[in-house]
């Protein structure tokens, strides 16, 4: 290993710049402005040239815009040790890329082999040596933050210890930015994965947006999950962009991201590229600057190279021409959008005057006022319930102590009472089940509708093969 040899930070800085590549900053501005989605697979094993050839692979089959390294279990929890020893004797049982055992000589490597520049995914509260690690290698987005990577994986780490361990990272992304490289930060608003509501997804990444701009970051991308409505999914999308503009400084570039559905994926083919079209569209639709795609082996085994390159490329269709003249329902996106913003505004509001942001935050989880649906964490309450409306947007079904006005409980509970309300305990448990479970089984078996309210539609087909480069 060669991690205590990081070189200086001018070293890095001298070899982004001789990389004659875009940074992921210029990638997202550049799909932004023309309209489209930028296209990144998730992709990580254990070993390097495992890795160089899966990239490599990926970069010929499907052409994306920004590549992905995921980072292995044991990186993410800075078992460095047992990380390199599984490295040694068996690569292949590794989930992810040990990007820290193999050193950033290597990461330069895999940055050098393809053209399109690289983000690290990983999933670590305490990620400092792993962020030196990829800043070293060249790599110019760090994803996630000192809430989102923390409670919806770990069981005891103290919302204190990651926050200030992002709070370093975005003070070194200043300084980065400083020298002329700007390092995208990636704000996980997926969270849990499971029945995310708009609101807690979106609060989450602006209070830790709020903390990045104060340390210097340049570029922040604020990432949503599909929930599988696409009228509630376009909404928040657009949500975020109005929202950063009312609480980020101007002088920080802000972009919309789509997750592809992170639940339980469907196992039939059909269904799943459904899933993943229905995703990418949204995205376009939503005026995200970037997609993060899924593939049609998510419901039963690791996707291999030749399942995300089929997954890039038909998401790619959703940049086709044709999709200027999808429209959904402007008066229901309007309202959507409205009661969106509402609910994260009254839940940052409370905490964004707050001297010590961190701080408040902390207290905010201990009371409730701050709460993420079936965390791991015993930092957070989880008393917040989603729910399933019957169009399938999501909705609280219990709020616990966010501080919601009446206004939006009382809507929340209209929107839901010919569903949920009049159930007892039983019912209620199947209906969640079916929620969770919403994708596996076909629209006419579910008691809702899986397609989405589209008022005008394009009519004209598209070659799946065809690429429509961001």
């Amino acid at each position: 290993m060669d991690v205590d040899e990081i070189p200086s930070t001018s070293d890095s800085v001298a070899f982004v710049k001789g990389l004659k590549k875009p940074a992921v900053a210029d990638v997202l501005r550049a799909a932004q402005a023309r309209g489209l989605v930028a296209i990144q697979p998730r992709c990580g094993v254990g070993g390097h040239e495992q890795m160089r050839a899966l990239l490599l692979a990926l970069e010929e089959g499907a052409h994306p815009d920004i590549l992905s390294l995921t980072i292995d279990s044991y990186t993410r929890l800075n078992q460095f040790d047992t990380a390199q020893s599984s490295l040694r004797n068996a690569p292949e049982e590794l989930n992810g890329y040990p990007l820290v055992a193999h050193g950033w000589r290597r990461g330069r490597d895999l940055n050098q082999v393809v053209s399109v520049p690289l983000e690290v995914r990983h999933g670590s509260p305490r990620p400092r040596r792993l962020f030196e690690t990829a800043i070293a290698s060249g790599i110019t987005s760090f994803e996630g933050g000192g809430i989102s990577y923390n409670l919806p994986y770990c069981k005891d780490v103290p919302l204190a210890d990651s926050l200030d361990a992002y709070a370093e990272i975005d003070a070194k992304c200043g300084e980065l930015a400083q020298a002329g490289v700007v390092v995208d930060r990636e704000l996980f608003g997926s969270l849990t994965g499971v029945l995310v509501p708009p609101s807690v997804s979106i609060a989450i990444s602006i209070l830790e947006a709020v903390m990045a701009a104060h340390g210097g970051v340049a570029c922040i991308s604020i990432a949503y999950p599909q929930s599988g409505n696409m009228v509630q999914d376009v909404a928040a999308l657009r949500a975020i962009r109005s929202l950063a503009t009312r609480y980020l400084p101007s002088s920080v570039d802000v972009y919309p991201v789509l997750h592809e559905f992170m639940g339980v994926f469907p196992r039939s083919r059909a269904r799943a590229e459904q899933l993943i079209f229905a995703g990418a569209l949204t995205a376009r639709l939503g005026g995200a600057a970037k997609v993060v795609t899924k593939t049609i082996r998510e419901g039963y085994s690791i996707p291999d190279a030749s399942a995300n390159i089929h997954g890039m490329r038909l998401a790619r269709v959703a940049n086709a021409p044709f999709v200027d003249v999808i429209r959904l329902d402007d008066a229901a996106l309007a309202e959507e959008q409205y009661w969106i913003e509402r609910e994260v505004n009254e839940i940052v509001e409370p905490l964004l005057g707050a001297t010590d942001l961190p701080l408040a935050i902390a207290s905010a989880f201990r009371r409730g006022s701050l709460d993420i649906p079936f965390s791991a964490s015993r930092h957070a309450r989880s008393t917040v319930v989603p729910c399933r409306d019957r169009a399938g947007a999501v909705r609280y079904l219990d709020a616990g102590d966010l501080p919601f006005s009446e206004d939006v409980r009382r809507r929340n509970r209209r929107l839901i009472e010919d569903r949920w309300l009049t159930s007892d305990d039983h019912e209620r448990m199947r209906l969640l089940m079916a929620d969770i479970n919403y994708f596996l089984e076909p629209p006419g078996q579910q008691d809702f509708d899986f397609v989405p309210t589209v008022v005008e539609s394009a009519t004209q087909g598209t070659d799946p093969e065809e690429t429509y480069a961001a």
